[in-house]
This record gives structure tokens, C-alpha cells and sequence, in this order.
């Protein structure tokens, strides 16, 4: 039976890009050798890499406009401590919208004064904060786009006077936006764009090389500008796979392509919590994701006959996290509108029942 995969992460992959990653590695580009074994160094290899740092730029409209694409490990996490390491020399700003904003803060604490400008942890993250003060004395403001455990995402961002750095583990890619109001993105691929083991990080070059504090090589994104995102061992495999992924995006027509699709997809899927009496959505209705809708069953004693009907149906990867509780329906880009359909048609099944 086919799977309809709704994974928080590592995320759903098209199936062109699984086929021809399967291919890559037996036999990377006929020279006898798996993906796996060829050296990072080698001509083929750094062909993937500049490629996929060249078509991340191109689907971002940020080509010839002073960024500088990198794919490099360690996870959003690392991304927690380097942009800190990199950018904070007295006080940035956080709004905290969940756990990785959380987390986020607590490393930027270790470099400098942090300001949370605003926060919606007095309601378990179920909105987005608005009517924030913004300091004006910022060496920077961070935010994260879309809160993949909440299943909110920011729809409107704030205009400031200092670098605007985004984390877009969980949705980029997947809507238009002018992403050239930021000067740092970081997101984690296996949210969006490939497996587990690879970050892309999205830079502005002029707002680096401000900070006083020594930065250790692997930590610099200076360093790893100028290799090429090549100054350690690349994660050769993630970023094949990523770049498979992009050209795929580029290939359907574009972020502007695949945002139609993913709003049909939301539109189904709330449709349906909204009318339905069995079930009720977390998030605000003004902050709702369009990558992961978060929901709740309103009658315990039908959970075991939902979930049942889950797995008859095919549906993986559909818990909520253990903060929130509920399901948790991501519906990331390489997740099919007839997916959702079937998850939609369970759910109305159930209410029947119910």
C-alpha cells in the first residue's frame, strides 16, 4: 500500500529525486563509482555543489544581489551558534514563536545582551506576536519564519533598521516572498529540501567581518565563503539529494508554482478541521501554517478508531509533538494534493462515525 507520508522531518522527497538518488548510489553519472565513494574534490562532485548553491540563489531571486549560498553542517542548531558567533557584538533582538526560537536565544545569550522584542510562549506558541517595539540599537533581529511543533508562520515581516536574519527550516521554498529583506536565512534540509545532514545558509557578505571576538575557522562563514562552502568535507550525499530536490522546484515552475499547490493543500485540510465537529485546530486562524496544521480530536474516545482508520488509510508520520499533543499534518512541498485528499477523507469519515 502507498504511504502518504505527513512527517515533521526528515521530510517527504519526490519520487524522481528518490529514483534518481537511489541510481547515484550504484553508479554516480556512469564512472563506475557510487556518490559515495568519489572524492569530494572531484570535478563531478563540485559540479553538485556549485549547482545547487547556484539554483538556491536562482528559486530565491537572489542571484547577482551580494549573497553568498553555503551548505554546511551541524544542523539549524549550529546555525543557533553561528549566527551569534558571526553577528553579535552587543545586543540582537529574538521574537520567540517556540522551541527553536527558544533555543535560538539561549545561544545568542552566550555572546551578548538578547532582547526577546516579543514572545506568544504565555499561550503555548498557538500565535504569532504583532505590535512588537523593535529597539533601534540592534546589531540584529531574528525570526523563524514557520514553527514546525505549532504549526504557525509568520505572514508579515518587520521592517527594521539592522540585518533581518530568518531561520526557514520548515517552509522555505514553499511561498513567494521578497527574500532579499533578509540578510541571513538558515534552514536545515531535511525539512524541505532534502535528507538530514546538510544546512543551507543564505548570506549577505557585506554584513560579516563586523564582530571583534576571534571566530574559529569551521565557525566563520567568511572562511566558508571563500572555499566555495568547500572548507571541510562536504556532506556529499545531503547536497546531491538537495540539489536534485531544487532543480525538481526549478523544473515544476518555481517557488511561485509550488506555493498554488501548497495553498490548495491548506485550504483542504483547515476546511476540513474548521467544519468538522471532531476535530479543532491548535494554532491561531491568523497564524496558521501552511506547512504543518496542527489539530486535535475533541472527543478522546474516538482516537483509537481515528488512528486505526489512519493506518488502514496509509497515513504516516501524523502525531503531534509531545509539547502540543494532537496531529500534526506536515504538508511540505513534495506532498501530493491527493495525499491530503485522502487524509481529508478519513477525517470525514470519522466525523460520520462520530
Amino acid at each position: 500500500m502507498k504511504k502518504h507520508n505527513f512527517s515533521a522531518g526528515p521530510c517527504i522527497l519526490p519520487q524522481e529525486v528518490l529514483l534518481k538518488a537511489s541510481e547515484s548510489v550504484m553508479d554516480f553519472n556512469g564512472l563506475g563509482l557510487s556518490l559515495l565513494e568519489i572524492s569530494h574534490r572531484s570535478k563531478e562532485f563540485v559540479e553538485v555543489m556549485e549547482t545547487a548553491r547556484s539554483l538556491a540563489l536562482e528559486l530565491l531571486d537572489l542571484q547577482d544581489k551580494g549573497y553568498q549560498a553555503l551548505f554546511l553542517q551541524g544542523g539549524a542548531s549550529m546555525e543557533f551558534l553561528m549566527v551569534a558567533y558571526n553577528l553579535l557584538e552587543n545586543k540582537a533582538g529574538y521574537l520567540n514563536t517556540g522551541t527553536w526560537s527558544d533555543k535560538a536565544i539561549k545561544e545568542a545569550k552566550n555572546f551578548g545582551e538578547v532582547v526577546e522584542v516579543g514572545s506568544s510562549k504565555d499561550e503555548n506558541f498557538k500565535y504569532i506576536p504583532k505590535g512588537y517595539t523593535i529597539p533601534t540599537d540592534l546589531d540584529y533581529l531574528h525570526l523563524t519564519s514557520n514553527n514546525t511543533i505549532f504549526g504557525t508562520q509568520i505572514n508579515k515581516f518587520p521592517s527594521v533598521n539592522a540585518p533581518l536574519i530568518c531561520d526557514m527550516s520548515s517552509d522555505i521554498f514553499s511561498r513567494v516572498i521578497d527574500f532579499s529583506q533578509f540578510d541571513l536565512i538558515y534552514a536545515g534540509a531535511q525539512k524541505n529540501m532534502g535528507p538530514a545532514g546538510t544546512t543551507l545558509v543564505i548570506v549577505k557578505e557585506d554584513i560579516l567581518g563586523k564582530v571583534s571576538r576571534q571566530i574559529p575557522s569551521m565557525l566563520d562563514y567568511k572562511v566558508h565563503i571563500e572555499k566555495n562552502s568547500m572548507f571541510n568535507t562536504p556532506a556529499v550525499f545531503p547536497v546531491y539529494v538537495s540539489m536534485l530536490t531544487l532543480q525538481w522546484l526549478k523544473d515544476m515552475g518555481g517557488i511561485a508554482a509550488i506555493e498554488e499547490i501548497n495553498n490548495k493543500k491548506a485550504r483542504l485540510l483547515y476546511s476540513e478541521i474548521d467544519l468538522s465537529p471532531v476535530f479543532e485546530g491548535f494554532a491561531n486562524k491568523e497564524d496558521r501554517s501552511i506547512m504543518n496544521a496542527t489539530f486535535n480530536i475533541t472527543d478522546e474516545k474516538l482516537k483509537d478508531t481515528f488512528e486505526k482508520m489512519l493506518k488502514e488509510g496509509g497515513i504516516n508520520g501524523l502525531n503531534g509533538h509531545r509539547s502540543v499533543g494532537g496531529y500534526r499534518a506536515s504538508m511540505y512541498n513534495a506532498l501530493s494534493l491527493d495525499s491530503v485528499g485522502v487524509l481529508v477523507d478519513i477525517m470525514s469519515e470519522m466525523e460520520r462515525k462520530g
